[in-house]
């Protein structure tokens, strides 16, 4: 739902003005720093994009899933490290506190999300488990007025950066299923708290990702979100249906992004006397990342304005994320080999955002685990 097209459009300019003139050009000295350069993460904290999508009380911009997902399809133009440092704090970072919440720990942790002065972390996977959540073994006993936390989470986003994180961790240990599990609020300085080297990836340099590992880590049962034991993967699924419409979003700009590169390319380079854009099996190759990528935007706009309805959507999010994230690796694939050799080397963006986007189809659920969801929700469906 789009509340003001006025002011929408206004944002979509700023934002698109950001993209265009300090994110794109800076793709190079981010790819080779593997780091956000520090004035542009201050222009990011004051433009309000660390709460997009965290309600005006909070301190955020509150915008709604279908204006989250404009700004997304304007942001995502760019290396997606830059949208990945503030990506957790609108999304599974802040909405498992904003959903399942008590007021106080809303009031306490959100505000610092929404203004960027914290980056936060959600610490699911593990090293034995990834898409198999509902086997974690990092445990949570209680001890009085606190927890006491166990064990070690994997391949965490924003983890090396992260002052706030939350955690899922077996409180239960006689449930070896998703009941047993509880969400934990974790401030980054906690004491048994460490982070692993951060991992060397093959593409997204910028975006930061290690091992965060929980030695007899104290945490006040305050912070166990909404107060109550066993919620924990429940709340986690809440936050991944705006997630993956987010994401999906984000692979539809960079879909986008690649074909008008190839385009470019196809226009201005010449072989057998003409340019490459007007043989056949080149504008084939253009057409389908044209129709595919067309496809994309509106299964995510009308995902979002369902889910602004009222509307389960968790199906169609999980068709969003397994249709975009599979799509934008066939057309960087296209626009490579649009490219030719040229799309080989690093002269041309194209090179570093075909190792990009490969990612998209792992993280928020690989596509296999989509294709799992969809499929239930349709058999649940016909039962």
């Amino acid at each position: 739902m789009i509340r003001d097209e006025q002011t929408l459009r206004q944002l979509l300019e700023v934002v698109s003005r950001f993209v265009h003139e300090r994110l794109i050009p800076n793709e190079t000295a981010l790819a080779e720093t593997d780091q956000v350069p520090a004035d542009i993460l201050a222009e990011m904290r004051e433009m309000g994009l660390f709460g997009l999508s965290i309600p005006e009380g909070y301190g955020g911009l509150g915008l709604t899933t279908e204006e989250e997902v404009c700004i997304a399809l304007e942001l995502g133009r760019a290396a997606p490290a830059f949208r990945s440092i503030f990506g957790t704090n609108n999304g599974i970072g802040a909405q498992g506190i904003l959903i399942d919440g008590t007021e106080a720990q809303k009031s306490a942790y959100v505000p610092p999300l929404a203004s960027g002065e914290v980056i936060s972390a959600f610490c699911l996977t593990e090293p034995d488990f990834g898409s198999d959540a509902a086997s974690i073994r990092t445990s949570a006993r209680r001890d009085g007025d606190h927890y006491v936390l166990n064990g070690t989470k994997r391949f965490i986003t924003n983890g090396p950066e992260a002052q706030l994180f939350t955690v899922m961790a077996r409180t239960d240990p006689q449930s070896k299923g998703a009941e047993g599990i509880s969400a934990f609020i974790v401030e980054g300085n906690a004491a048994g708290l460490s982070r692993g080297n951060a991992y060397g990836k093959m593409g997204q340099q910028g975006a930061h990702i290690c091992d965060i590992i929980f030695q007899d880590v104290r945490v006040p049962a305050a912070n166990i979100i909404g107060g109550v034991e066993g919620r924990g993967f429940k709340t986690a699924m809440k936050v991944l249906d705006r997630g993956r419409l987010h994401i999906a979003a984000v692979c539809v700009a960079l879909a986008e992004r690649l074909l008008d590169d190839a385009l470019d390319y196809a226009v201005n380079r010449k072989q057998f006397g003409k340019p490459i854009a007007q043989h056949q099996l080149v504008q084939a190759m253009l057409a389908d990342s044209k129709a595919e990528s067309y496809a994309g935007r509106c299964m995510v706009l009308d995902a979002a304005q369902r889910k602004d309805a009222g509307d389960n959507v968790s199906a169609l999010a999980a068709c969003a994320k397994l249709f975009c994230s599979e799509m934008v690796g066939r057309v960087a694939d296209r626009a490579v080999q649009i490219h030719g050799g040229a799309g080989y080397v690093s002269d041309y963006a194209v090179d570093r955002l075909y190792r990009d986007v490969r990612l998209f189809r792992i993280y928020e659920g690989t596509s296999q685990i989509q294709q799992i969801i969809i499929a239930r929700h349709m058999i649940n469906a016909a039962d």
